[in-house]
């Protein structure tokens, strides 16, 4: 049953109720003053108005209401953020306040909000597994360390380009880089490779996609508390099943690496596994389930979000061929024509990074932010935040804040040459990995691969659309899960260079 169907059906369901409702919210009513919004409708609230693109939705709405607005999403009260100003008070004036978590049912599949740093509550054992992650894990030391594994990714990427440009063979761009992507990842946390073939890579991304997709998928069960038990969309059915099927992966992993260690009697540490395993032998934290999870939190966070983001980059080089241009040349200048990039590179490249930060802001991977929970009463512009009320940032509405950004529907890199706007959590008008104490600890590796992946594609191969399609006749609709994907993938045609 999909979701507006079962919102309908809850809605006549509980009809009944709704004059004890009204009385019962007369009684209780609360002293503070809400964010301005749409008047709510019995029971079901403002859950008709999200339709099937929700950062489109409350986007317009909140050209309505205003940047800081609240819904009702059947029993769970929603503010929405749509402004850079409003986000850098979530984000980091009150950010102590609202750094928890709603966690939806998706998301509470095999115990993984026990173990997900992403969604467990701030507490001695997030602290703890958070200064892991920075100083040990995902540090800059760490990284250069491995940087000998993804130039041999990269490479392999560009080996498997070449043989389809040899026959003029198109490549879905997006299976492409999710497979290099996923072994990538599983190279720096294991040491081998995850798949082996396109045929193992689609259906591994099918997947991973199906588990961003099913947690950002609107469901009852999440606001009404009810509902909980029958699952009535069956997303927690759905999701058990993707979820078990990647931890299950992780565990024979690591069995088989403790099988090793115990044979070898000597103590490794040649990857983020035997790190994660020597770190447990000291730290009570990090246990085998902790390590489980948290590869799951890595692979599933990683590999979308980069894939995502470097098909957008590639359909909106391709749609916007100066760009493409401007890209090569730079790289020809700075590395020499048709060479893979290495990473002491990437500091001299400021278009490249500009592409990559346009793409960000443009399609970024994560239209809300993971959504927070207040854990008190909070006071802004006048307003009141409720406790327990859900907190959405719109990255993407913020992104395309025509007072923020000239121009803001065209992809225009050259808007960051000389512009100190990162995305590094300090500069709201663009904050696709987050900001304050919850911003995505993955970040460095992220932008690593982005710029190894986009420079190396640039630089070695030109590009055409497959069937001789026209860049201008592209499709560029999005389909919304957690991640904001492109709704039909890119098929191109990898050539060989031409000066």
């Amino acid at each position: 049953m999909d979701f507006v169907s079962c919102t309908l059906v809850l809605l006549l369901t509980c009809l009944s109720i709704h004059t004890f409702c009204l009385l019962l919210t007369r009684i209780t009513k609360p002293n503070y003053k809400l964010p301005p919004g749409p008047t709510p409708l019995p029971i079901i609230g403002n859950l008709l108005e999200l339709g099937q693109k929700p950062h489109n939705s409350l986007a317009k709405l909140a050209k309505i209401h205003g940047p800081l607005m609240s819904l009702k999403f059947g029993q769970i009260t929603t503010i929405v953020i749509s402004s850079a100003t409003m986000a850098k008070e979530i984000l980091l004036t009150n950010d102590k306040f609202l750094s928890n978590r709603n966690i939806p049912q998706t998301v509470s599949v095999v115990n993984h909000e026990q173990y997900s740093l992403a969604f467990m509550p701030i507490s001695p054992l997030w602290k703890e597994l958070r200064k892991i992650c920075n100083t040990q894990l995902l540090s800059h030391k760490s990284l250069d360390s491995s940087q000998d594994v993804r130039r041999k990714k990269i490479q392999q990427l560009l080996d498997d380009i070449h043989k389809s440009s040899q026959i003029g063979e198109a490549i879905d761009i997006g299976t492409t880089v999710f497979k290099t992507t996923i072994n990538l990842l599983s190279n720096t946390i294991f040491s081998m490779d995850l798949i082996h073939s396109n045929g193992a890579a689609e259906e591994f991304k099918d997947v991973v996609t199906n588990i961003t997709k099913l947690a950002g998928t609107p469901n009852v069960a999440d606001f009404f508390s009810v509902l909980k038990m029958l699952d009535p969309q069956g997303l927690k059915r759905r999701q058990t099943k993707n979820v078990r099927k990647i931890l299950d992966i992780f565990e024979d992993l690591i069995n088989q690496r403790l099988t090793t260690r115990e044979g070898a009697c000597v103590d490794t540490n040649k990857d983020m596994l035997d790190a994660m395993l020597n770190i447990s032998k000291d730290n009570e934290f990090m246990d085998k389930n902790m390590i489980q999870h948290l590869s799951h939190d890595i692979f599933v966070a990683g590999t979308d979000t980069t894939t995502s983001t470097l098909e957008w980059a590639m359909t909106e080089l391709i749609r916007n061929p100066e760009a493409m241009q401007k890209a090569k040349k730079e790289l020809e200048q700075t590395i020499g024509f048709g060479i893979p990039l290495e990473e002491s590179n990437i500091s001299k490249l400021p278009y490249l990074h500009a592409i990559i930060k346009e793409t960000l802001r443009k399609h970024p991977p994560v239209p809300f932010l993971l959504p927070r929970k207040a854990e008190s009463d909070v006071e802004i512009g006048g307003y009141t935040i409720p406790k327990d009320a859900q907190v959405l940032v719109n990255v993407w509405t913020i992104c395309r804040d025509p007072t923020l950004w000239e121009n803001p529907t065209l992809f225009s890199p050259e808007r960051f040459l000389g512009s100190d706007i990162d995305v590094k959590g300090r500069d709201f008008e663009l904050v696709p990995f987050g900001g304050g104490r919850r911003i995505c600890p993955g970040l460095q590796l992220a932008n690593r691969m982005l710029l190894l992946m986009l420079g190396s594609l640039v630089n070695s191969f030109d590009w055409k659309l497959e069937g001789g399609m026209k860049p201008e006749d592209m499709d560029m609709d999005d389909k919304f899960g957690i991640t904001l994907q492109k709704a039909q993938p890119l098929r191109i045609v990898p050539l060989k260079l031409s000066n």
